[in-house]
């Protein structure tokens, strides 16, 4: 099963997308959208997320950020706490995690505490010796420096024996995440998250940057009406937008409510940063064109991560908070660096993964690949390309002497930390949301761990068929793509999670030429009998050989910027036989 080309075939039978056009907008409410001035095919858009009016489309296009933080659960507690630390001088650590989200709440944190006179000191686990999260051995470390506060960001909500240990030591806990509780929370001073049963803020989906950047909010409003110290000198709020975009996309926040505000807002900061770090990573990236949030998640995302994932993620942080323009560019050619690195350890770790992938996929509900030799921070990633060839929730773990740690990823269909949850008597630690999470077993009970998710994925899955089904938001003509349906279509955008690029369909259409370009891509010609139409087919080359005349095609409307001119292109999602 080493062989490629087998172990495409085998790829490709299990993920052959079937397409599912979503149902059409009601004509009444159509006609609402028609008499309010909407394009059809926008409405229609828009109704197949959730927008069922024009009223409710203002509030998607023009989204209020929620004006008053204090609305979180445990706000003025954690506010009070922190303006007697700065007061009195007391010690304030920061603990973040080493993803994108976790180490811009990191800095945005550090940042705004300094900039009202705090001392403070960021602490960031090391993701290979340390593992995710705060552990005892951490605590005690704070605690021999003296320190009396601990502020955790994007993380820290299943923390209870090291919030109970706090308790015990005299030091106290502000907990903020948004990952979901478990059970009890823990018993930490706060516990400011906006997932908490007894939350009444209006929008619970905020990132981890997210719900920092209210806790920021809190404590500079605060401070403007009754100020803290007399030589602070207060970070603007505008000022921490650039880092609350950054976390919030990287993390794959939904792009709705609130943050959809803070995304827009934030863009525009990004792209006018003043940030020397990011300023440089741009520049270092290559990046073309004004920052978007594709950039985010295809370009920037992944070289910040990148330190976390094979070495420390403070190199990240440092990026993000220093006002040196030689350490900027220092730093931001070590995160270059840092991501080649990643990109070659990544697609060794997917060779060692096949062989155990192959031989579950045809039966399995369930990919389960241990391996010595698969880098812990590779692990996320490996599960990830997993399940997108064989649509199967999967799991990657670095076995090691005593304890192993693994990564998982889902597939919509199943939620793989309420799954860990029902396995939490084997584990160590372990969280995260519906389709992502990491956890900590003992090596010796591996194996167990395994049979029982397998257990409870065939119980859940059995009698699912496990098929990707991409959805469409409408059928249309070719004839339909315009410069004018693209301005409209911008409208839409920040696209991201849970607001997809709006993606078409089109039937029997003319295949009038194809070529591969950059070896892994498919350039195509397509007609509607009257115009032709340039289009791309990303990772598609394969399919160059046996394409038809005549094809059903799913699509997204993109510009492509070549040499300074813009021209409209077909963005393929799939291709198949006309009629197939």
């Amino acid at each position: 099963m080493h062989n490629p080309s087998v172990r495409k075939a085998v790829a490709l039978a299990l993920t052959n997308k079937k397409w599912q056009v979503a149902p059409p907008i009601p004509d009444n409410v159509l006609h609402e959208f028609r008499e309010a001035g909407f394009h059809p095919l926008i409405a229609q858009i828009l109704y197949n997320r959730g927008v069922g009016s024009p009223q409710e489309a203002e509030a998607f296009f023009h989204p209020s950020e929620e004006p008053n933080p204090f609305r979180l659960p445990d706000m003025h507690e954690a506010v009070t706490r922190l303006r007697e630390a700065i007061r009195k001088g007391e010690l304030i650590i920061v603990c973040g995690d080493y993803d994108v989200d976790g180490v811009t709440a990191t800095a945005l944190m550090c940042e705004t505490l300094a900039s009202l006179g705090a001392r403070v000191q960021p602490y960031i686990p090391n993701r290979v010796s340390e593992g995710y999260g705060l552990s005892m051995a951490a605590m005690r470390q704070f605690a021999e420096q003296g320190c009396r506060l601990i502020l955790t960001v994007d993380s820290g909500i299943r923390a209870n024996p090291e919030a109970e240990w706090a308790r015990e030591h005299g030091i106290d806990m502000i907990i903020t995440d948004h990952h979901s509780p478990r059970g009890e929370l823990p018993r930490a001073l706060a516990v400011v998250n906006p997932k908490r049963d007894d939350s009444r803020y209006p929008f619970p989906d905020l990132s981890g940057v997210g719900v920092a950047y209210k806790l920021a909010q809190g404590l500079l409003r605060s401070h403007s009406q009754v100020p803290i110290r007399a030589d602070a000198r207060p970070v603007r709020e505008s000022d921490l937008l650039d880092l609350v975009v950054l976390g919030t996309v990287a993390d794959l926040a939904p792009l709705r409510g609130e943050n959809r505000a803070l995304v827009v807002r934030g863009m525009d900061a990004l792209r006018n940063t003043r940030r020397p770090g990011l300023k440089e990573l741009i520049v270092t990236s290559a990046l073309r064109g004004p920052v978007s949030v594709g950039h985010i998640s295809y370009i920037l995302g992944p070289r910040l991560n990148a330190a976390g994932r094979l070495y420390t993620a403070m190199d990240s942080y440092r990026l993000l908070t220093t006002r040196s323009q030689e350490e900027a560019k220092e730093l931001a050619r070590r995160l270059e660096d840092c991501n080649r690195e990643r990109q070659c350890l990544t697609t060794e770790a997917i060779e060692r993964a096949y062989p155990q992938a192959y031989e579950q996929a045809a039966s399995a509900a369930l990919l389960f690949v241990a391996d010595r030799d698969i880098p812990e921070g590779i692990a996320g990633l490996v599960a990830t390309r997993l399940v997108e060839e064989f649509y199967r929730p999967s799991v990657v773990v670095q076995i090691s002497d005593g304890v192993s740690r693994g990564s998982a990823r889902s597939i919509p269909e199943w939620n793989i930390t309420a799954a860990l949850d029902r396995c939490s008597h084997l584990l160590v630690r372990h969280g995260g949301h519906a389709a992502a999470a990491g956890f900590e077993v003992e090596t010796e009970r591996l194996g167990i761990l395994r049979e029982e998710l397998l257990r409870i994925a065939h119980a859940d899955l059995e009698a699912k068929a496990l098929t990707p089904t991409l959805v469409v938001d409408a059928e249309v003509p070719l004839r339909d793509m315009t410069w004018a349906l693209q301005r409209e279509l911008a409208c839409l955008e920040p696209f991201g999670y849970d607001n997809p690029t709006p993606v078409f369909l089109c039937r029997n259409v003319l295949v009038r030429d194809s070529r591969i370009v950059g070896e892994k891509h498919l350039r195509l010609w397509l007609s509607d009998g009257v115009a032709v139409w340039d289009a791309i087919a990303f990772k598609q080359a394969d399919r160059a050989s046996g394409l038809p005349h005549r094809v059903d095609v799913a699509f997204s409307l993109e510009v492509n910027t070549w040499n300074g001119q813009d021209r409209l292109q077909l963005h393929v999602r799939e291709i198949w036989p006309a009629g197939g």
